[in-house]
């Protein structure tokens, strides 16, 4: 009999997986108490990139902690509330950031976004919508060439980078307007990221695809889940007003996904990183690529519906209500990438980022829980790392070799 693979949550980790199942002829059940494409991949920055291969925890990252929570720029802001959980995160976080474990951190995160933008051409084919991956460059923009010039030459960001095949050149002022014409003089020399792409729309791409799945067979039902019992050699999922069976369940709830787990004697170190961008409807500017402002840490890029600018850190509650002063702020920080820029409609986004310490996701079966999957934590590059994330968990759930070390991806690696 076909087996039944029953997604909890209907991001493009969930959406990319289920394509993948339903490709290998598994009976496949989306559930998710929001609609389709809702979760914290929507609303990034629309980067793809396959050298996206450097994980949060850095080699002396510690010092610059102050300037990120109180700079002028308010990078990162950890609330009170969130300290009992931040702290053990925090000093795992800070043990992660060894040269030999950023290296192995490095080469799983490249194992995951190399094949990125192939793999979202291949899914879109036939959907309409293959205009939505677009070819461009990461422009990192720099307020001072010497220091430009020195990262260019020595930080871990662009060694790493080359280091897997990057192509990446420093550009100088006059370049950078060449490239960039609408970009703010406070910009005098960039760093050039080449060979990547971006989602002109990442949420019209998830509906694209999971209007994809469902042409497929793949099965929507929008509801509440409320827990999960392993019934028999199955699964039994209860939501708010219906329950399920299923074979095998893929928990792809991203920063839900921990207190799903937690009745199950499952406790995992995955934080709440709350993240921002603004969108500008009418902005009368636009960007040839994506732009890294790397003071402020935000990422601007013309989209579909407008031009949006993304970023920010937070760690609080995952119900707490959004900062009322992120919208000035990051219209203020906008408008210095472009002043040209037109602010009159602008709309407010926030999402949830599921972040474990070392920046990787969890990709494995639980093993005291067999027929359980874990298919979440994919902090900042759930958009990048999603259509490859979706081939390693159907993999699992069909026992394949995949001949590829798998262990940095482990839900017991922080036992």
């Amino acid at each position: 009999m076909t087996q039944t693979v029953t997604i909890v949550g209907a991001g493009l980790v969930g959406i990319c997986t289920a394509i993948t199942l339903a490709e290998r002829n598994l009976s496949v059940r989306l559930i998710d108490k929001e609609a389709p494409g809702l979760g914290a991949s929507f609303g990034n920055a629309g980067i793809i990139s396959p050298w996206s291969v450097l994980p949060q925890p850095l080699p002396g990252i510690w010092k610059n902690i102050p300037r990120l929570v109180f700079g002028r720029h308010r990078v990162l802001k950890p609330h009170i509330s969130q300290w009992p959980k931040l702290i053990p995160w925090g000093l795992s976080f800070l043990r992660q950031t060894s040269v030999d474990r950023v290296q192995k951190s490095a080469q799983a995160m490249f194992h995951l976004c190399e094949p990125s933008i192939e793999l979202y051409r291949q899914l879109l084919v036939g959907t309409g919508h293959e205009d939505l991956i677009q070819d461009a460059w990461y422009v990192h923009a720099f307020r001072n060439e010497t220091t430009a010039r020195q990262w260019d030459e020595t930080a871990i960001d662009y060694r790493l980078r080359r280091e897997f095949g990057a192509d990446i050149e420093f550009a100088s002022s006059d370049t950078l307007r060449e490239i960039e014409p609408s970009l703010g003089t406070d910009f005098k020399a960039a760093v050039l990221i080449k060979g990547q792409a971006r989602a002109r729309a990442p949420g019209k791409i998830a509906q694209a695809l999971f209007d994809k799945a469902q042409t497929m067979g793949v099965i929507f039902h929008q509801a509440e889940m409320k827990s999960l019992k392993r019934e028999g050699d199955g699964w039994k999922i209860h939501c708010k007003t219906q329950s399920f069976a299923s074979d095998k369940i893929v928990l792809a709830a991203g920063a839900w996904s921990a207190k799903l787990l937690e009745p199950m004697g499952i406790k995992l170190p995955l934080m709440a990183e709350r993240g921002y961008h603004v969108e500008f409807a009418d902005p009368g500017v636009s960007l040839n690529n994506s732009v890294m402002d790397m003071d402020a840490k935000i990422v601007a890029s013309s989209m579909a519906d407008g031009l949006r600018v993304a970023g920010a850190s937070e760690f609080c509650n995952i119900d707490a209500p959004a900062d009322p002063k992120r919208a000035d702020l990051m219209t203020r920080q906008s408008r210095v990438i472009l002043p040209d820029l037109d602010v009159t409609k602008r709309t407010l986004w926030f999402g949830h980022r599921p972040s474990f310490p070392d920046s990787l996701p969890m990709l494995d079966e639980f093993k005291q829980q067999p027929g359980l999957f874990a298919a979440f934590g994919h902090s900042h590059y759930g958009l990048m790392m999603a259509p490859k994330s979706g081939q390693i968990v159907a993999d699992l759930i069909e026992g394949r070799n995949s001949n590829v070390d798998l262990t940095r991806f482990a839900s017991d690696r922080f036992q």
